[in-house]
């Protein structure tokens, strides 16, 4: 029986234009009614997932930065496991490289992120592996954001680690995500769904892949599953 539920943001609670999905939020709200614990995971800074989470009612249980940062409720301890340094270190590789272009990678909320660094999708993502393949560092495009990330760090990890701190087991949760930064979550969950949009490797990892794209499969997934 499935005890709670781990959801990324972009493209799984709202659309390609990042506009929430109502339909899913009522859903959401059910099953924090009814008790139900519920991790928001997300590549997104901490301060934007606290007011994320105020607004749905969760009780401030999440994982941002893609792995980078977790933290168990609004009064726990903020872990951070990623080096924004040697991030920061590569992207200025990237810019240096890609000269004048690099000037159009624009970063996104640096001051408050703490573990990685994410910006633009100016430039394909293969060609910033290509110039970053001898740096210590991951290249991840979520289809919103392009981060730099050290290895190791992924939303799976801070997963397990939260899950062992609520007493509870990977194989415990309603796990959903749309793309390649989600798999590592959906490959350990008791229940993976991603929504029809998702990428080609989120539906590879999934147990399910719903009817209805973005939102509105998830919110399908949890009527069916919670």
């Amino acid at each position: 029986m499935l005890k709670a539920f781990i959801t990324d943001i972009d493209g799984t609670l709202t659309d390609e234009r990042r506009r929430i999905s109502t339909e899913v939020i009522d859903e959401m709200r059910r099953i924090i009614d009814a008790g139900i614990p519920v991790i928001l995971a997300s590549g997104n800074t901490l301060c934007f997932l606290d007011t994320f989470s105020h607004m749905i009612g969760t009780d401030g249980t999440i994982i941002g930065e893609n792995g980078g940062v977790y933290r168990l409720g609004y009064l726990g301890n903020k872990h951070v496991t990623g080096n924004q340094n040697i991030c920061l270190a590569a992207y200025e590789k990237v810019v240096s490289e890609l000269e004048p272009k690099g000037d159009d990678l624009r970063l996104f909320s640096l001051t408050y992120r703490d573990s990685d660094i994410a910006f633009s999708r100016d430039v394909p993502a293969a060609v910033i592996k290509d110039i970053l393949k001898d740096m210590p560092v991951v290249v991840i495009d979520t289809g919103f954001a392009i981060h730099l990330q050290v290895p190791g760090v992924t939303k799976g990890s801070a997963f397990e680690k939260l899950a062992n701190m609520m007493g509870l087991t990977p194989a415990d949760f309603l796990v959903a995500g749309d793309s390649i930064n989600d798999v590592s979550m959906l490959e350990i969950g008791g229940v993976s769904v991603v929504p029809s949009s998702a990428s080609p490797d989120a539906k590879k990892a999934a147990g399910y892949i719903m009817d209805k794209p973005f939102g509105e499969g998830t919110a399908e997934a949890l009527r069916r599953y919670l």
